[in-house]
């Protein structure tokens, strides 16, 4: 009987790579991680069921902003969210256009906008970091104006990683969080500031997807005993094809945890506690208490695609150690309460602590069916 492995032989890539070969399909040599992003992006159009996308989530104490800007073959659009973690109100707003309007650039770097005549969305480049601008007139039946800028320090790693689940159908994912935010969102005459600790998180995805997926993703940013604490968790989507896009970054260096993790969660009643733990170690052991739940769903019933996701936002908040963040996901995001236990962690990542710096963000399964 063969089993399949729990831990990974995970190349690193420290030299520039494309994605995909002379003939259009997964290049090999593309396979495997790097702590900056080496790989550009060249899937050819031959190959269906692509999916690009940049999200974004800016976090604090108090507030959740985040905007996608999305292509899935059959059309593109953006969207934007807000989530009050004082008040738990939630506002959010989609906007879809025809395929092929705006190019979705090969490499994490670049501008794209979406200029549509409900909402308009804007990631562009800006120094050595990204600005996030998004009008809309009509909210929730409020004008919204958010205006963010997400700074990226000299040197900052981040996890960058190609899953291949086979030559025709693959991905690539940059992972960017810990990423210094400031900036604010109004809504009407309310303005809400992103006060320090601010972060921002990317997740960039260029690949060609199956058409069912299920997939767990956890993205922490927190302030610890002065030190800067990222987490990056994946699940499922992963399994069974050698790698993973778990990571752990303090204060800008990444260690690359190359292991499979199991998420353990009520799938009826999402609103009970999570546990997040390695497969094979103890490495990562995580219980998750969420205290908000946003559900959704989105696509088009006539034979091209459907999305549902369901969302919820954590604080990490124990010891030893104790670490505040938020679990993201690729499209959604809400408010929770998470414990970290220590477990043999490498000798970097054994710091000391007793309280926490809080911050909100995502965690969530999300269910997807292309066609």
């Amino acid at each position: 009987m063969t089993t399949t492995p729990l831990i990974h032989d995970e190349p690193e890539l420290t030299a520039p790579v494309l994605l995909c070969g002379a003939d259009g399909h997964l290049n090999r040599r593309a396979v495997g991680w790097s702590r900056h992003p080496l790989h550009t992006c060249n899937l050819p159009p031959t190959l269906a069921r692509k999916k690009k996308w940049n999200y974004w989530a800016v976090t604090s104490n108090d507030l959740l902003f985040s905007a996608t800007i999305a292509d899935i073959d059959r059309l593109q659009l953006g969207g934007a969210y807000v989530f009050d973690r004082q008040t738990h109100r939630h506002v959010e707003k989609i906007v879809i256009q025809p395929a092929n309007t705006i190019a979705m650039p090969e490499t994490p770097s670049g501008d794209i906008v979406i200029e549509h005549s409900a909402m308009r969305v804007a990631l562009t480049d800006e120094g050595s970091g990204t600005r996030i601008r998004v009008e809309a007139s009509d909210f929730g039946g409020m004008r919204l104006e958010a205006d963010i800028v997400i700074e990226r320090p000299k040197g900052q790693e981040t996890l960058n990683v190609v899953i291949p689940w086979s030559d025709v159908q693959f991905q690539f994912t940059s992972k960017q969080n810990t990423l210094p935010a400031s900036g604010y969102v109004q809504l009407n005459d309310e303005r809400l500031e992103f006060a320090p600790p601010a972060f921002g998180c990317l997740d960039y995805g260029r690949g060609v997807w199956p058409e069912y997926t299920v997939w767990n993703w956890g993205s922490a940013s927190g302030v610890q005993g002065g030190r800067t604490v990222g987490l990056n968790l994946g699940g499922q989507w992963t399994d069974s094809t050698g790698m993973t896009e778990n990571g752990i970054c303090i204060d800008g260096h990444l260690t690359k945890i190359s292991e499979d993790l199991i998420f353990e969660y009520d799938h009826a009643v999402m609103m009970k506690p999570w546990r997040v733990r390695t497969a094979a170690s103890g490495r990562i052991d995580l219980s998750f208490d969420p205290e908000f739940e946003r559900v959704s769903e989105s696509g088009r019933r006539d034979g091209f695609f459907s999305s549902a996701t369901r969302c919820s936002a954590a604080i990490l908040d124990g010891s030893p150690p104790t670490v505040a963040a938020p679990l993201n996901c690729a499209t959604s995001s809400a408010g929770s309460r998470s414990t970290r236990r220590g477990g043999d962690l490498p000798p970097q990542l054994s710091y000391e602590a007793s309280t926490a710096e809080t911050v909100a963000a995502p965690s969530a399964r999300v269910d997807h069916r292309f066609w």
